[in-house]
C-alpha cells in the first residue's frame, strides 16, 4: 500500500482538458510517498529529523508544561488564569491540555515509527553503524513520547507500525507495565547499545548513550526496580561524561547550552523560525533555526511582558529561603540567598537585578504574590518578555543533578545505603552554596533538620536522625522540589511517591493558619519574613486538597476524541 509521508511539500500542477476517468488515475509525480521517500541516508535523516522536531511542541516541552506544573505543591496560579482548571482538579477528559498533549505525544510516535518501520526494508547505502544509529534515535525518543504518555496517562494505546488502515488505528488501552515491556525497556535498551557517549559538536543535541541509560533508569525506579535503576544511574555518573556545571544558572539560560550537566535538551530559539505563540517549524536537532518556546511568558512577572499565570507556592518560597547559605562556600561571597533561589523565584528581597532592574523596582510583589518565577525567563538579559510568546532557552528533560538524586533515592531503597546517598545529595547542595546534610550533622550531634516543616507556621522545626526512612522523606519533600522546580518533574514524583493527599492536607493546613494570623503576619501592611505576603492568602489548596482522588487525578483521562474514534477502549 502506498503511504504518504508527512514532511512540509509545495506541490503545484494545472488542470487542461482530459479524461476525467483516466486523470484520477493517475500519480502526482510532486507527492511524496513511500515510493519516492526512505530511498537514501539523507531522506532517513531527514525524517529522523521531524522526529526531534515533535520534541519541541509547546505540550511536550514549552509553555504547555504549565499545566502539569501546577498541579503539584510548587506551583500556584490565580483564578483569572487559564491553568486555574488544574490548579483545582477540575479538568476533564475534553480539556484542551489533556487532548493537546496526548495528541502531541502520537504525532512524535507516527515519526518515529515511520523511521523504525521503513530501515527495516530499507536498501539505502548507510555508512558503517549509520542506520543503526538512526534507529537508537528513533527508539529513543518513541520511548521518550511513551514514558510521557504512560505516566500522564497510566498507560497509552500502543503503535509500533505505522496504521494503513481505519482499523489499525483502533487499538485498546494498554496499561504502563505494558507499555514498559513492549515498548520502554526493550526500546531504550537497544539506543543505549548503539548510541555514542558523545556527538561531534555539530549534531549537539542528539540523544546519548548517557541520556538512554538515565531515561531507561528512571523507568525502573518508577517500577520500583529499585537495584537496576541504581546501577544505570551510577554507569552514567561514573562515564566521566558529565559533570555539575559550577553555576546553576548556566542550565536555565541561553548562554551555556548542551553544557557539562545536560544529558537531554531540547532546543529552541527565539530568532531563527521564531514561531510566534507556538506555530511548530520543524528544524535541526541541534539549536539552529529552532522553534521558539512559550514557557518563559507562562512564568514571567506580568509587568515585565509576562502572564505569570504559574507562580510559586509558599512552600516552595519558604523551602528556598530555607536553603541555607554556607558561609564558607567561596561560591556565596556574602550573599544571604543560595544560588538556588536567585535562580528559581524573584522575591520582594531578592539579591539579583531582575529584567535588567534593581528587583523590586517595579510592583507586584501584593495582593498574596511573595514571588515571582525567574527559572526558564529571560530576567537575565531582557528588559521584558517578548510581545509573541517567544524564548530561545532550551528544555532540559534529563540533567545530571536529577540523576544524582534518583541514585540517591534508588540506593536508598535498594540498600538502605544512607551514607552514598547522602554523598550524591551533598553534591547537589554543595553545588548551590548551602549547608550540606553532612554539615548539619557534623554540628548537631548527627541530625539534620527537617527542612520542608514550615518554620513560619510550626515555630521551630525537627531534627532528624539519618535513616533511609528520614533522608528519602528530604530528598522527596526537599531536594528534588528545591533544585528541579518548574523542570516538568514534580507531579510524577509525588505520583509515584503515593503522597499528593499528604502533601495537599499540609500545605492547606498551612493556608488556613496564615488566614487564621493575618495580623501576626502583618498582612494588611509589609508582610514580615521570610516570605512578606501583603494584602491576601492566595489559597492554591483549598480545593485541590478537597478535590484529589488518586483514581481519578494521578492520570489524566483519555481524551474524548480517542475515545469516540477507538472502538477498542474499555471504558
Amino acid at each position: 500500500m502506498k503511504k504518504y509521508i508527512i514532511l512540509p511539500v509545495l506541490s503545484v500542477f494545472m488542470l487542461v482538458g482530459c479524461n476525467e476517468d483516466s486523470f484520477l488515475d493517475q500519480t502526482n509525480p510532486n507527492t511524496i510517498t513511500t515510493e519516492t521517500f526512505w530511498n537514501t541516508p539523507e531522506q532517513f535523516q531527514t525524517g529522523l529529523t521531524t522526529v526531534y522536531g515533535a520534541l519541541q511542541f509547546q505540550n511536550i516541552s514549552g509553555g504547555g508544561l504549565v499545566n502539569e506544573m501546577i498541579m503539584g505543591d510548587i506551583g500556584g496560579t490565580e483564578s483569572w488564569y487559564r491553568p486555574f482548571t488544574f490548579r483545582n482538579l477540575t479538568y476533564n477528559d475534553g480539556t484542551y491540555y489533556v487532548t493537546d498533549k496526548w495528541n502531541e505525544l502520537y504525532v512524535g510516535i507516527f515519526r518515529a515509527n515511520q523511521v523504525i518501520e521503513n530501515l527495516e526494508t530499507s536498501d539505502a547505502d548507510f555508512a558503517d553503524g549509520e542506520k543503526e544509529s538512526i534507529e537508537a534515535q528513533a527508539k529513543f525518543l518513541r520511548a521518550f513520547y511513551y514514558f510521557q504518555l504512560a505516566y500522564t496517562y497510566g498507560g497509552a494505546v500502543i503503535h509500533t507500525k505505522v496504521a494503513e488502515s481505519k482499523e489499525d488505528f483502533s487499538k485498546p488501552f494498554s496499561s504502563i507495565e505494558e507499555v514498559r515491556e513492549t515498548i520502554l525497556v526493550p526500546d531504550l535498551e537497544f539506543a543505549a547499545s548503539h548510541l555514542p557517549q558523545v556527538w561531534s559538536s555539530e549534531s549537539l543535541g542528539r540523544v546519548t548513550e548517557g541520556a538512554a541509560k538515565s531515561l531507561l533508569g528512571k523507568v525502573y525506579l518508577y517500577n520500583k526496580n529499585y537495584s537496576e535503576a541504581a546501577t544505570l544511574f551510577k554507569d552514567v555518573i561514573d562515564s566521566g561524561i558529565y559533570s555539575l556545571v559550577p553555576d546553576i544558572m548556566d542550565n536555565f539560560t541561553t548562554e551555556n547550552e548542551y553544557n557539562s550537566e545536560s544529558i537531554f535538551e531540547v532546543a529552541y530559539n527565539s530568532d531563527a523560525n521564531p514561531g510566534a505563540n507556538g506555530d511548530v517549524v520543524d528544524d535541526t536537532v541541534n539549536g539552529t533555526g529552532a522553534e521558539a518556546t512559550t514557557i518563559a511568558n507562562a512564568f514571567g512577572q506580568l509587568n515585565f511582558g509576562g502572564y505569570n499565570t504559574l507562580l510559586p507556592t509558599y512552600y516552595l518560597h519558604e523551602l528556598l529561603t530555607s536553603d541555607e547559605v554556607d558561609p564558607s562556600n567561596p561560591i556565596n561571597a556574602g550573599k544571604i540567598h543560595s544560588q538556588r533561589l536567585s535562580a528559581t523565584i524573584a522575591p520582594i528581597n531578592g539579591e539579583t537585578d531582575y529584567y535588567l532592574l534593581p528587583i523590586g523596582e517595579r510592583g507586584g510583589w501584593a495582593y498574596g504574590q511573595s514571588a515571582y518565577i525567574k527559572k526558564q525567563t529571560n530576567w537575565y538579559h531582557w528588559k521584558q518578555e517578548d510581545g509573541n510568546s517567544r524564548s530561545g532557552i532550551n528544555f532540559r528533560h534529563i540533567r545530571l543533578a536529577d540523576v544524582y538524586l534518583m541514585y540517591a533515592e534508588a540506593v536508598l531503597e535498594s540498600s538502605g545505603n544512607v551514607s552514598e546517598a547522602v554523598k550524591y545529595i551533598d553534591m547537589v547542595r554543595s553545588r548551590a552554596g548551602v549547608i550540606t546534610l553532612q554539615k548539619y550533622m557534623d554540628a548537631n550531634g548527627g541530625q539534620f533538620p527537617q527542612l520542608h516543616v514550615s518554620l513560619q507556621v510550626h515555630g521551630s522545626r525537627p531534627f532528624v536522625s539519618p535513616t533511609p526512612a528520614t533522608v528519602l522523606t528530604h530528598i522527596q519533600r526537599v531536594e528534588r522540589p528545591v533544585e528541579l522546580a518548574f523542570e516538568g518533574q514534580r507531579w510524577k514524583d509525588l505520583v509515584r511517591w503515593g503522597i499528593v493527599k499528604e502533601v495537599f492536607d499540609d500545605l492547606r493546613s498551612e493556608e488556613v493558619w496564615r488566614e487564621n494570623n493575618k495580623d501576626i503576619l502583618n498582612i494588611t501592611g509589609d508582610g514580615i519574613a521570610p516570605l512578606f505576603i501583603k494584602e491576601r492568602v492566595r489559597p492554591d489548596f483549598n480545593l485541590s486538597s478537597v478535590n484529589y482522588l488518586s483514581s481519578a487525578h494521578d492520570y489524566f483521562p483519555i481524551p474524548v476524541q480517542e475515545q469516540q474514534t477507538n472502538d477498542q477502549l474499555n471504558n
